[in-house]
């Protein structure tokens, strides 16, 4: 029985291997991921496409350094609040973090003031 083993172990394989690269011609090319892309992606890539490099405005923003309550910085938003981090000096280690909701002005501990404004959903 045990050369019966032996044999099917070392019986040649009968199918046939090919390891040639795929060649295109001219006019076959990779689809853009443009055509490929749904939902979300295809959003995302529409906005890039149209300049938009930051859809979801999660960059860090300037903030103004003369900002009081009637002219704060504004921080955009698709929803109705938002938390927010703010570097109060430059060569500070931490950051400090507060909740803005929508039409209240929020001062931070260091005395910049934060309001948010409703942009477009992506």
């Amino acid at each position: 029985m045990a050369w019966l083993c032996s044999r099917i172990v070392f019986h040649k394989c009968r199918r046939t291997f090919s390891c040639n690269a795929v060649k295109f011609s001219k006019k076959e090319t990779f689809p853009d991921p443009l055509e490929l892309a749904t939902g979300l992606e295809k959003r995302e890539l529409l906005a890039a496409a149209a300049g938009n490099f930051d859809p979801y405005h999660m960059k860090a923003i300037e903030i103004s350094r003369d900002s009081t309550k009637d002219c704060p910085n504004l921080v955009p938003s698709a929803f109705k609040s938002r938390i927010v981090g703010c570097i109060c000096e430059p060569d500070t280690s931490h950051v400090n973090w507060m909740w803005l909701h929508d039409g209240q002005p929020r001062r931070c501990e260091c005395g910049h003031w934060f309001k948010l404004t409703q942009v477009a959903p992506l």
